[in-house]
């Protein structure tokens, strides 16, 4: 392990807004349950559809992402260049190296993957490897090794939870799916509705609050393993101007992976970077600018 990621400092930023996130999602979670049983709503089933559904994607992760996005798992003997950096990083970090896959794909980006560090996979697409040069690579994949260290899969699964539930509950009502053992009848079931809706609200927005937070972590990981920050503000201003230029046909075919790519492949605007998954790359740069100036100076 090399002497800048032995300095590399708990995230304490990190691990309170995780903790805050989880109190207020726990407490709009026991607030729903509660709302429910009153109204005398039977809501077993989905609870157990919905917990099944986060089971599945919590456990098989990776297969998932890597069956959505078209991803083969690679060699070091097919991808040489790519398994030469990961090893690098992973001597560097003492991270246990994850499997490697590239996606065939012309979009430039990266992810990575898995439950934890033992299931984990990094994946780059084609488009990135033909584009950017080694030391932009390097700062992209030790972004997302720096995923794998704060098991941002599994937290993020896990944070999911309340809003998913939410989400199966409207889905239910919007196709009758719902019964209610009271005599509230129909009014009782638009009470659920128009709460499942604020539910619903309020836990996206706690959970790609957390989402952008821990963006900004991963990139401070890059920064710390690299030793130079301008690497990924290099890379991610590439990224960018490269899909900015490609067809939004090809990013549209890649954006429900956005949650876990470096630079999500469409992002909106104003308001709408409220439920973003990631922060401005504006803000993204001005941090990674304030530690490459940090680390000139020490």
């Amino acid at each position: 392990m090399n002497e800048r990621v032995r300095r590399w400092p708990a995230d304490l930023g990190l691990s309170l807004r995780m903790f805050l996130t989880m109190l207020i999602l726990g407490a709009v979670y026991l607030g729903f349950l509660t709302i429910l049983y009153w109204l005398g709503i039977d809501f077993w089933s989905l609870m157990i559809i919905a917990a099944v559904m986060l089971g599945i994607q919590y456990f098989f992760s990776d297969k998932i992402v890597l069956a959505s996005s078209g991803a083969k798992i690679v060699t070091p003997e097919q991808a040489p260049r790519l398994h030469a950096i990961v090893d690098r990083l992973c001597a560097e970090t003492g991270l246990p190296k994850p499997r490697v896959a590239i996606v065939p794909t012309d979009v430039p980006n990266a992810f990575a993957t898995g439950r934890s560090q033992k299931h984990s996979v990094i994946a780059a697409t084609q488009g990135l490897l033909n584009r950017l040069n080694e030391d932009e690579i390097v700062a992209v994949l030790a972004h997302e090794l720096s995923h794998v260290r704060n098991r941002d899969v599994a937290v993020m699964t896990i944070a999911s939870f309340i809003s998913t539930v939410a989400y199966y509950f409207i889905m239910s009502f919007a196709f009758g799916g719902f019964r209610s053992r009271d005599r509230q009848g129909g009014s009782g079931l638009m009470i659920v509705y128009v709460i499942s809706l604020i539910v619903y609200g309020i836990s996206l927005l706690l959970t790609r609050l957390l989402s952008r937070y821990r963006e900004l972590a991963a990139d401070r990981g890059s920064a710390y393993i690299t030793g130079r920050p301008s690497w990924l503000i290099s890379a991610l201003l590439k990224i960018s101007g490269q899909m900015e230029r490609m067809p939004k046909k090809d990013l549209r075919s890649e954006e429900g992976l956005n949650q876990f790519f470096i630079v999500p492949a469409l992002s909106g605007r104003s308001i709408l970077e409220l439920f973003a998954t990631h922060p401005s790359l504006e803000k993204r740069i001005r941090q990674l600018e304030r530690m490459e100036k940090a680390m000139g100076e020490q």
